[in-house]
Formats: structure tokens, sequence, C-alpha cells
């Protein structure tokens, strides 16, 4: 099986790049002669089709509210794989489970790995595991079988990365297509003036929380990247791990509820892609609120057809409305262009 590596090019890779919404986006079309793309998960889906427009065959592996960490092929899926000029991932070792899907499809196309240029945080998947167990020689192991095991995959929660993502999977569909490489250098500079919109509506609406309010408990690790950017503390999570698949002792829920109580953080929130019983439990044992159901926050997932989540943009802005309220602050006013 053939992977080629795509090189950025530079006219590209110099964009500013920002966030378009799919509904009613003005992304132009891209005359791409037939080119078929898949792609995996629902957030890489939103930007590439932002970006290459709406004349390109997309097909997206998954689906709105599935969970990006793992991930069984339909025969639809494998056949649109089998014939796929490109396929773009998001990388960072969040989708192990692909490799053999590829060998079962015979992919024989061009591989775009949108975390290429994203700087990535590094973390142990037992990090907010407050030491209640000793993962001993079987973590050391899978270490050594899977170098990425401890990097946060989940890069598009600063839309700084996702700058950055979005100008490597420009500069591969340019490779792809170079007859469209204008248009796609066009509609990615349209998505550069969306997420340089959305980023600095996300610093103004944290900004109206202070700095130790600003506490973070969510299902599973998710939120390292905006917490960094946003000088978010994240007290801990339900499934102490990168991994929303993992499981959780106890003792680990436990120290979680002791931890809620010690910094006095005011809410637990779910994830749409996962059961919210075990989330609502500790919150009801810490005495604070739970955000749940259609307040549960987007992660590895967008939502749905006319829901908040529906886009990146939109599942970015739901996201920080929520926190932000929850934490006693006041989102300002979204702008036009972020609606």
């Amino acid at each position: 099986m053939k992977f080629k590596r795509t090189a950025t090019l530079a006219p590209i890779a110099a964009i500013a790049i920002g966030g378009l919404a799919l509904a009613g986006c003005s992304a132009e079309a891209v005359e791409s002669d037939g080119l078929s793309v898949v792609t995996t998960t629902t957030q890489v889906g939103d930007i590439t089709s932002s970006v290459i427009g709406d004349t390109a065959e997309i097909h997206q592996l998954l689906d709105p509210g599935e969970s990006a960490h793992s991930y069984d092929p339909t025969p639809e899926s494998l056949q649109a794989l089998a014939t796929a000029d490109v396929l773009v991932m998001n990388g960072a070792g969040l989708e192990s489970w692909l490799q053999p899907v590829l060998e079962s499809s015979g992919f024989d196309g061009q591989v775009i790995d949108a975390s290429e240029n994203v700087q990535p945080l590094e973390g142990d998947h037992s990090d907010h595991d407050h030491g209640d167990e000793d993962h001993g020689d079987h973590e050391h192991s899978d270490d050594e079988a899977d170098p990425q095991a401890h990097t946060d995959p989940h890069i598009w929660t600063d839309p700084h990365n996702v700058e950055a993502m979005t100008a490597t999977i420009a500069a591969g569909l340019a490779e792809a297509a170079p007859e469209s490489a204008d248009v796609i250098e066009q509609n990615a500079a349209a998505y550069a003036d969306k997420l340089a919109a959305l980023d600095a509506w996300m610093h103004e609406a944290f900004e109206t929380v202070p700095v130790e309010d600003r506490l973070l408990i969510t299902n599973h690790n998710t939120f390292g990247y905006l917490a960094a950017a946003n000088d978010i503390t994240i007290v801990g999570s339900v499934l102490p791990a990168f991994d929303d698949n993992a499981e959780v002792s106890a003792a680990a829920i436990d120290a979680l509820v002791a931890s809620i109580k010690e910094t006095g953080a005011k809410a637990v929130f779910s994830e749409t892609q996962l059961d919210a019983q075990l989330a609502e439990t500790i919150a009801n044992e810490a005495g604070i609120e739970v955000y749940s159901g259609e307040q549960a926050l987007y992660t590895d997932a967008l939502g749905a057809a006319g829901t908040d989540g529906e886009t990146y943009i939109g599942s970015q802005v739901h996201n920080t409305s929520l926190m932000v309220e929850a934490w006693g602050g006041s989102a300002p006013d979204v702008p036009e262009e972020l609606k």
C-alpha cells in the first residue's frame, strides 16, 4: 500500500486560516475534475468541505455524534476508500483504528495528515487519575506499541490549531488538484476570516470569568489545548484518559469528587458522544450542576444537522457559551459572521 505525505505549498501555507460554516457557506466551488476525497472525523470533514467547496465528492467516515476513538467501517466506506484519490485524517494519534481499515479497503491514494504542523501536547493518560492506580508494565508496553499513545489528539479545541490544520489540508488538496489551487486558496482565506473572528470572540468570552473560576471537569481528557490557550484549569475528568472508551475505578471517582469540592468547581460537563449517567452521578455527589443532553459539550464529534454543533464553528460557540455561563461569566454577542 502506498502512502504519499503531502508537502506544504508555500503560497497556501502562508494563509491565515479561519472558520467557515458548512450551512450556507460561501466557499467557492472547486472544479476538481471528479476528485474523490475521504475524511475521517466530523471536524476534519467540515474543514475539508469548507476548503474544497461542494463540487468534489467527499465521503466522511464518522457520523455526527460518533466517537472518533473507535470505528467499524461500513461496506460503503470501504468502497469509498478503495476509489478515493485523497484521504484527510486528524492525525496526532486519534485514528488508531485507521490502518486496518485502509488495508481492508485497498486504499492507494494521497494521505493528508492535518496534524502535521500542529505542536502536540504530551501527557500521560492517567494525568488526572489522581494517583489511584499503578499502570506498570502494561502502560509501558502500550507506549512502545504506539509512540503517540500519550499525545493529546484533540487538537481542534484551540482554533489556532485549526488554522494550521486548514493550511495543511488546503496544501494537500491543491497538490491533488493543481488546476483548482487558486480557488482552494480563496476558500481557505475566507475560512481564515471566520476562524480569526471565532478566536477573538472566544478569548473575549473567557475573559469575562476570573481565572480562578475557570475550572473544567468533562467526561474525558479532551480540552488540553483549549485550556492552555485560555488559562483554564482542568480539575479532572470522569474518564481520566484521552480515549473516551477508557474505564474508570471507584477510587478515581471518589478522588475526582474530592477535587471538585476542594477547588470549588461549579459544574461537570458531559459530552455529546458519551452517556451522561456517570457525569451526572459525580455532579450529584459533589453537589454541583451537570450539563448534559442538549447542554452537553461537542468534543470528539460534531452534531447532526440543525444542532448547535453542526459545524466546527458552531460547536465552539456552543461550548464556549456553556462554559462561560456555568462559571458565572457572560459571553458577548456572537458576531454575525459566526452565526
